[in-house]
């Protein structure tokens, strides 16, 4: 476990941490990876991060959104839409269901994707994998009522 994780996941699980994160994490990814030609996600530093480029469900433009993942054996990629445990769904999850086709800059590398909303057992089992790997997720889903919806990325 890298050094201060234990102490970053304490503050990421308080409702103060989901009010101000939303305003500076993602904006300070998006200009990082800008400035190392998607090398480097500032965030990827206590978990790994992709950078999401998928097109708006309203918009139909190309919206480009910094997240956290969890690399699967197979080179894929699961995806929680906890918005830091806030009520309303992230964007991006809209963005996803309503175009699954996408792309994510993963290590310097663009590859195209198609995402999946999860659901059951299969879920579940993602839900489980999350809370392992991240156990923040929990305080996350106690404090909303919605469910936190989960993506698995394949690469296309």
């Amino acid at each position: 476990m890298p050094p201060g994780r234990r102490l970053v996941q304490k503050v990421s699980s308080t409702r103060a941490f989901a009010r101000a994160a939303p305003h500076f994490i993602p904006a300070l990814d998006r200009a990082v990876h800008r400035l190392t030609r998607g090398k480097v996600l500032l965030s990827a530093r206590m978990l790994p991060g992709l950078i999401l480029t998928a097109t708006g469900a309203r918009s139909g433009q190309p919206r480009r959104t910094p997240l956290a993942c969890l690399p699967q054996e197979d080179g894929g990629w699961l995806l929680v839409g906890s918005n830091f445990g806030r009520p309303g769904h992230p964007a991006w999850t809209a963005n996803l269901l309503r175009n699954p086709e996408a792309e994510v800059s993963w290590r310097g590398e663009d590859i195209p994707v198609r995402a999946r909303l999860l659901t059951g057992e299969e879920r579940a089992r993602a839900w489980r994998a999350a809370l392992d790997f991240w156990p923040p997720y929990a305080a996350y889903q106690a404090r909303v009522e919605r469910e936190i919806r989960l993506f698995r990325l394949e690469r296309r």
